[in-house]
């Protein structure tokens, strides 16, 4: 018996050829991609008071590692269009996933930010409350998050949820067998998910040719029978259109989606990389003219949405959320080290207790 596969449903699950586009690196309009409305103006002017203000926070955060404030921090200077877009395209009740790098997003979408960053201070726990925020864990591991995401839209769905959960990967975290796990069981259970890929073309020193033969990140969905597609990652008009698409389809019971952003993460890895071992000054400058910061308030400036006092405003809103964190941030946290055991297990274990004990030893001879 012959198996034969329908043209037309291999045509739905195809990305656009190239990465859906509403504003051009110089910010001006381009031809409105087909298929994809174009978000509320209210929305995009959101987006941008997000984006100044993540971007302030990015640096803030940045200059607290050097002040011992913080153990590490990955910057996500470049790719702001996607963390706030990633947060806009999501209602109340959906669910984000995030990655390590995506603190940004957290900010975006109403967490304290001092408890965003808990988790890079040294702290045992993520430092916010996932289910009141509806923000999981921030993921260290790469790619284990998107296995607990399909678990998590699958539980929703079962509970009779209106609700859309998104998980938040890098191109690196593509690579890991969990991703391809996390993609075909969504695939089968036609789980309320959307995975977004943010593709900065690094994983660490790594760059994308030596992860991936593909033509794109997001023609990966298409064996697993999902939609995909991919989309420039430093337009936040796009990215909101084609992932709040992704997420009604998936609301409404038409499966998952993967989506691809191109981006460029401007910064280190992290504080403790140095990028300039593995890649050229030329490549960043070049991607600097396209940073989506500049490119969304061009296109808003122009389009007569927002004005020099606007423009101003938002930057004042954002100096003064950053004087707040460093207020907040300075203050020595206080610290009970014995926290460490009291949620590891609902009964603490023989070898738990006897850890215990050693630390409150050690900790007793200390104070002689």
């Amino acid at each position: 018996m012959s198996v034969r596969t329908s043209r037309r449903a291999v045509d739905g699950l195809l990305p656009s050829p190239e990465p859906v586009r509403f504003v051009a690196e110089d910010g001006t309009a381009v031809e409105a991609p087909a298929g994809y409305p174009a978000p509320a103006d209210e929305q995009l002017l959101e987006g941008y008071r997000r984006m100044v203000l993540g971007r302030r926070f990015d640096r803030q955060a940045t200059a607290l590692t050097k002040q011992g404030r913080l153990a590490v921090y990955p910057s996500s200077r470049g790719q702001e269009a996607c963390q706030v877009a990633g947060v806009l395209a999501l209602r109340a009740g959906d669910w984000l996933f995030p990655t390590y790098r995506d603190s940004v997003a957290l900010v975006a979408r109403g967490v304290d930010p001092v408890e965003v960053l808990t988790l890079l201070r040294g702290g045992w726990h993520c430092g916010y409350d996932p289910v009141a925020t509806r923000v999981a864990p921030q993921c260290t591991p790469l790619a284990t998050q998107t296995i607990h995401a399909v678990g998590m839209a699958e539980a929703l769905r079962r509970k009779g949820e209106d609700a859309v959960v998104m998980a938040f990967i890098g191109d690196g975290g593509t690579s890991e067998g969990d991703f391809h796990e996390a993609l075909n069981y969504a695939a089968v259970l036609n789980a309320p998910v959307v995975f977004f890929v943010q593709n900065n073309k690094y994983a660490i020193s790594v760059p994308l040719a030596k992860q991936s033969a593909a033509p794109a990140l997001a023609y990966k969905g298409i064996g697993y029978g999902m939609r995909s597609e991919q989309v420039d990652g430093n337009d936040l008009v796009a990215v909101l259109s084609v992932l709040s698409s992704a997420a009604e389809r998936a609301r409404t019971g038409g499966g998952p989606a993967l989506v691809e952003a191109h981006t460029y993460r401007m910064d280190a890895h992290t504080n403790a990389d140095d990028a300039t071992r593995y890649r050229e000054t030329e490549e960043v400058e070049q991607w600097a003219s396209a940073d989506p910061l500049a490119r969304l308030e061009t296109y808003l400036l122009g389009r007569g949405l927002l004005d020099a006092e606007a423009v101003a405003a938002a930057h004042e809103a954002a100096e003064e959320f950053a004087a707040r964190l460093r207020e907040r941030m300075n203050a020595d946290p206080e610290l009970n080290p014995y926290e460490l055991f009291d949620h590891v297990f609902a009964e603490p274990t023989p070898q738990l207790r006897e850890q215990r004990a050693v630390l409150a030893s050690e900790l007793s001879a200390s104070e002689e």
